[in-house]
């Protein structure tokens, strides 16, 4: 018999705005996390780790980067069958128009995914989240329901539902219910779960939740086929609901860290949690490591540093630098007497040679990094900037302000020194 498939597709999202200005130059599976990652690492790595190995990630803006992160990372024994590929938008005899939504970007591709089976599956995956899961154990408990589709869902509380969307269960973790993104607490309030999901739950204490759906998918090819005839273009806010009662839905509770960082906020404090002594992620796990592109960078070097809580990526240099609550990615540089507390910093795409330092002299331009006499808090440091000598950056008590044109923003109460941007000396933003 021919072995069942099980197809993984990786969903990039549209612009991203929520994660702009992060997203100005990259897709949103590109942001680099963690100081050596990119978010489409975490569940490309979840499929790995499961023995899935054949991966489609599916986006359609400012793909550069995202493709030469995945060509560099992810290379298969060829006798495996394994692979990694990018489907972007394009036009075709049949559709000449840009993916509009998760479901539109799946039914435009379903020619590239090569099912031949009714018994194969398709994992739909989110491109912007932050967990570890066994997906063999989802297809696995998909396998014993007997459900045509399976809804991975986390426990969440009451006052954490607003703009997810919540399902309602029965005994058998049967979904009977679907409400994308609701706002009325009443109705929140009424999705409230009952035993069935707490005896699931490693320690439920006493306050009441519901179950929201993760974004992530477990579909027989029959039913993601049929369901895709339609011209719906979403699946948590049309294909979901449109099965209720027309095949069976189950749900798969999921009881572990889950973070959806796919706004500014979200993203800079998980990476700030990840300095914790033990944080909620863990990527010390060798079980079920998080793969990247391999550098081949020299160690970090620190000279006559206070390093307290920090994440340190490969190739960084810190001189007689404070370093608090900070992640440090590759090739960062971090001078004398500067002060870093509650920062990401992306690092940069390669070290500078002594021509480029004379070069920077020359002409009056900052080196990578951060410069002299710097104290910056609350920040994100986007790739390549460069940050002079006596610059203060603090965002407590400013106002938010982005755009297309601002290269030192200020979004959900974090300041961001965009991609390329240069700070000159002395320049102050604070309240």
């Amino acid at each position: 018999m021919k072995k069942r498939k099980i197809i993984c597709i990786i969903m990039g999202g549209g612009r991203g705005s929520r994660l702009s200005p992060l997203t100005r130059d990259r897709c949103k599976p590109a942001v680099p996390l963690a100081g050596k990652y990119r978010l489409v690492d975490i569940p490309i790595s979840n499929c790995l780790n499961s023995g899935f190995n054949q991966i489609f990630v599916l986006s359609q803006f400012n793909t550069a980067s995202l493709h030469r992160h995945i060509q560099e990372s992810y290379k298969f024994d060829p006798f495996a069958g394994g692979f990694v590929d990018i489907l972007s938008a394009e036009q075709t005899d049949e559709s000449d128009t840009w993916y509009q939504g998760t479901a539109d970007a799946v039914r435009q591709n379903m020619h590239h995914f090569h099912s031949q089976s009714e018994g194969d599956l398709y994992l739909i995956l989110s491109g912007d989240q932050l967990y570890r899961m066994d997906l063999e154990d989802l297809v696995r408990e998909h396998d014993a329901s007997g459900a045509e589709v399976t809804i991975a869902a986390k426990p969440m509380g009451l006052n954490e539902a607003e703009g997810l969307g919540l399902m309602r269960i029965d005994d058998k973790l049967e979904v009977t219910e679907f409400v994308e993104k609701p706002t009325d607490p009443a109705v929140i309030q009424g999705l409230a779960v009952g035993q069935s999901v707490r005896g699931k739950m490693k320690n439920p204490g006493e306050q009441d939740y519901c179950l929201a759906s993760m974004g992530i998918y477990v579909f027989n090819a029959k039913t993601l086929i049929e369901a895709l005839k339609s011209d719906t273009t979403d699946f948590g806010k049309e294909i979901i609901p449109s099965l209720l009662g027309q095949a069976k839905l189950h749900s798969y509770v999921f009881d572990d860290y889950w973070e959806d960082i796919g706004t500014v906020k979200a993203f800079f404090e998980a990476n700030v949690r990840l300095t914790d002594p033990v944080p909620p992620f863990n990527f010390f796990d060798e079980e079920a490591r998080i793969y990247t592109h391999a550098r081949f960078l020299p160690a970090s070097k620190l000279n006559s540093c206070v390093v307290d809580r920090a994440i340190m990526a490969d190739g960084c240099i810190v001189s007689g630098a404070s370093i608090k609550h900070t992640t440090l990615g590759v090739r960062s540089v971090v001078r004398e007497h500067s002060e870093l507390e509650n920062v990401v910093m992306m690092g940069a795409d390669n070290f500078e040679t002594i021509d480029d330092l004379e070069e920077n002299r020359q002409i009056g331009r900052p080196d990578y990094g951060v410069g002299q006499n710097c104290s910056i808090k609350n920040a994100i440091l986007d790739k390549n900037v460069r940050i002079g000598n006596n610059v203060m950056l603090d965002p407590t008590g400013l106002p938010d302000n982005f755009g297309p044109d601002v290269k030192v923003a200020i979004r959900d109460g974090v300041l961001v020194v965009c991609k390329d941007a240069i700070v000159p000396d002395g320049f102050v933003l604070k309240a």
